[in-house]
């Protein structure tokens, strides 16, 4: 592919924009500089403009260990966004494949593919998530029966769809909860059901993909092609 070209199909510019940022000198590949459109660009190469690596076009998949604070959104008036974590160009073309709330830690995923992120979504699917989670109160001995039953959540006219729940650490309130729903607030609402309060929430996998704990929090990598291919079985 043409250096311009590529430009094009990565930034979303145009022709003649792509020559005109070619032109400036600030376009390197693989270290070196080059001031031609028709220069090739191989999957092997690596394309930077102004020190910022330019990805190959096509859809972009990344996980973020999201820290406390940050909403999951582009804008907001009173927080953070989590996309201010993300040194990407082309940042509007993003979205997150299932949010987390401002005070929710842990997994988000994040992608420009919007048929791959309805997988994670879409009700349909029933797309597993695990949180740990941290209650204010002792544990129940019935919660995990209660769960796996489902319990009645205000203003919505069904149950909740059966869960999953694993005791930690009992003596820290400490659980980890498998649902396969995305309902508003979901968590803290099936534990306030249960007579119990959420005192942290924090989000470990989705699907088959797994929170990369090599991460810090507020860092974030690329999908690998097994993670990327997993949503799609």
């Amino acid at each position: 592919m043409r250096l311009d070209k590529y430009l094009c199909d990565a930034l979303g510019a145009t022709r003649k924009e792509a020559t005109i940022i070619i032109r400036s000198g600030d376009v390197t590949v693989n270290d070196e500089v080059k001031k031609s459109g028709s220069v090739k660009v191989t999957d092997d190469c690596v394309v930077e403009w102004q020190g910022r690596t330019i990805p190959k076009p096509g859809p972009r998949y990344f996980m973020l260990f999201k820290p406390d604070g940050f909403v999951c959104s582009h804008e907001d008036s009173s927080n953070q966004t989590a996309f201010a974590l993300l040194d990407e160009v082309k940042i509007d073309a993003l979205h997150f494949a299932g949010r987390l709330d401002v005070d929710t830690t842990g997994l988000v995923l994040i992608t420009d593919d919007g048929q791959w992120s309805h997988r994670i979504t879409s009700p349909k699917r029933k797309c597993e998530k695990t949180y740990r989670v941290w209650l204010v109160d002792p544990i129940g001995e019935d919660y995990a029966e209660k769960l796996a039953e489902g319990v009645e959540l205000r203003n919505e006219k069904e149950p909740t769809l059966p869960a999953k729940l694993e005791i930690v650490n009992a003596d820290e309130n400490e659980l980890l909860l498998t649902i396969t729903e995305g309902k508003y607030h979901q968590v803290k609402r099936m534990f306030a059901a249960l007579g119990n309060k959420v005192e942290h929430l924090h989000r470990e996998r989705i699907g088959a993909i797994e929170l990369d704990y090599s991460l810090e929090p507020g860092e974030y990598r690329s999908l690998t092609e097994e993670e990327i291919a997993s949503v799609w079985n």
